[in-house]
């Protein structure tokens, strides 16, 4: 019998992560504060699962991919990973760690290097780790391509003689050179036609199962999440504000802003309608957030202790998590014809 998530030793544990980024003002440019790009974040994500990470751009989200990956140095916390804290790593240790841990960007036509044929971007990973030469680098790029939908007959060409979503396989092809145990993919279809998203989505998925991926999956469109996650976070101004599984926070959102997420996707269908959920305001800003809840100043439910209490992540149900003073605990409302 395989041991339940509770028991089981995460690949991936992320305790009390902040990145605070120093800002300048005035004519000569002194430091008069941070933007708090991310704000103290607590989760773990488990070997074969895809944790999702959703929320407004700004949230901090994407930042929290780079600090996983080591890509920016957090300015307090700890990335715990197979058991090894990687903020107390050195350089070398690192790079090492990097074998099992990658990214797929969000643009497919920035994130690969314009002057560089396919065959030497999927094969620039293996020759850094010294993994394989000669013929059998070659066959190993040749299998990666073939693993993402594309042909030996592509090896020679240019990113700019490829569409976006080819673009994108070979980005992911990139990202899997090394077999890694754990990928961050960071909003890896919003730069896609709707078309194309799907298909890359049941990629990611197909390859999961094949070869035993763990994903952390970044994006700010719900559908897309839903479909690829198994629990999903939402992020709000660099906190986690909701976690749980997929079925459950769909089912039973109990964070106002994760409600009105969920009431702001689009139904495909003319004839249901549903009570729409307007958010009033903007999302405040990072360097100076509100006191108590962050939220507070666009919640229609806020209460005077939602204005001078910052709100705890803790379990309502299940291991549904909820960083609220009042979680909405009734059901949400449903469409209706």
């Amino acid at each position: 019998m395989e041991p339940t998530r509770e028991s089981a030793q995460p690949l991936l544990e992320v305790k009390g992560l902040k990145k605070y980024f120093p800002y300048k003002q005035g004519p000569f440019s002194r430091q008069v504060g941070y933007v708090r790009a991310v704000d103290g974040l607590d989760f773990a994500v488990y070997r074969g699962e895809t944790l999702g990470i959703v929320g407004e751009s700004g949230c901090g989200k994407s930042t929290a991919g780079q600090l996983i990956m080591q890509l920016l140095e957090p300015t307090e916390g700890e990335i715990w990973f197979e058991g090894r804290n990687l903020s107390a790593l050195s350089k070398e240790e690192v790079r090492r760690a990097r074998r099992d841990l990658q990214i797929i960007f969000q643009d497919p036509y920035s994130s690969l290097n314009p002057r560089m044929r396919v065959a030497d971007i999927i094969a620039e990973p293996l020759k850094v780790h010294g993994l394989h030469k000669g013929a059998e680098l070659t066959q190993r790029v040749a299998e990666l391509l073939h693993l993402v939908g594309l042909g030996e007959h592509h090896l020679h060409r240019h990113p700019h003689e490829f569409s976006g979503g080819q673009r994108q396989r070979i980005g992911i092809a990139r990202a899997l050179a090394l077999n890694p145990k754990l990928i961050i993919c960071d909003e890896p279809v919003s730069a896609l036609d709707v078309s194309i998203q799907s298909q890359i989505l049941n990629l990611l998925k197909k390859l999961q199962k094949e070869l035993q991926l763990t994903y952390i999956f970044i994006a700010h469109g719900l559908p897309a999440v839903k479909h690829i996650s198994d629990r999903i976070a939402v992020m709000y101004l660099g906190k986690i504000v909701e976690l749980a599984d997929r079925d459950s926070l769909f089912a039973s959102p109990l964070h106002p802003y994760t409600r009105a997420l969920l009431n702001a996707v689009p139904v495909p269908d003319p004839t249901k309608r549903k009570e729409r959920i307007i958010l009033q305001g903007d999302l405040p800003n990072p360097a100076n957030p509100p006191a108590g809840c962050h939220f507070h100043t666009r919640c229609p439910h806020a209460q005077e202790i939602c204005r001078s209490k910052p709100p705890v992540l803790q379990s309502h149900a299940d291991g549904h998590l909820v960083s609220c003073h009042f979680p909405l605990l009734e059901k949400a409302p449903v469409e209706t014809a």
